[in-house]
Parts: C-alpha cells; sequence; structure tokens
C-alpha cells in the first residue's frame, strides 16, 4: 500500500471527511496540521500549488483535496489507488 499524506488543519469540515473516507477504509495515513504553522503551509502549497485543506497524496501523486477525494471514490478509482 503506497504512503498516504494529509495536510490538515483542525478547524476544516473538508479534512474531517476526507479522513473518515481514509478511517472508513483501514488507510493509514500521516497527518501534518498545518494550523498556525506557515511553514509547514508554505511546503504544502509548494508541493501542491494550492493553499487549501486538506492536500492529499497517495504515493508520490498528488490527489488534491476532499472533493476530489471522494470524486475518485464515487467513481472507484480511489482503491485501485491505494492498492497500487
Amino acid at each position: 500500500m503506497p504512503n498516504v499524506v494529509i495536510y490538515t488543519a483542525a478547524w476544516c469540515p473538508y479534512c474531517l471527511r476526507a479522513k473518515a473516507l481514509l478511517d472508513s477504509k483501514n488507510v493509514a495515513y500521516e497527518e501534518i496540521p498545518v494550523d498556525g504553522n506557515p511553514t509547514l503551509r508554505a511546503e504544502m502549497a509548494s508541493k501542491a500549488g494550492r493553499t487549501s485543506v486538506p492536500q492529499i497524496w497517495i504515493g508520490e501523486r498528488h490527489i488534491g483535496g476532499c472533493d476530489d477525494l471522494v470524486a475518485l471514490e464515487r467513481a472507484g478509482r480511489l482503491d485501485p489507488l491505494l492498492q497500487a
């Protein structure tokens, strides 16, 4: 199973939703909270090209945010990515 990384903020409902989806699939992930940490947020923005949270990677592939993760799930494309 590839490494899953998710940049989050504690106040973010989309972060909670994305983590709940991953949790429902028993996916282990590294959570990197960016709350009050401009260095981590800048790192995330540099990697993702976006400043919003969550930002999610599966392996080396940048998935995007919560809506992107949910869209992959609905299209039946999330499980194959998680098992690659």
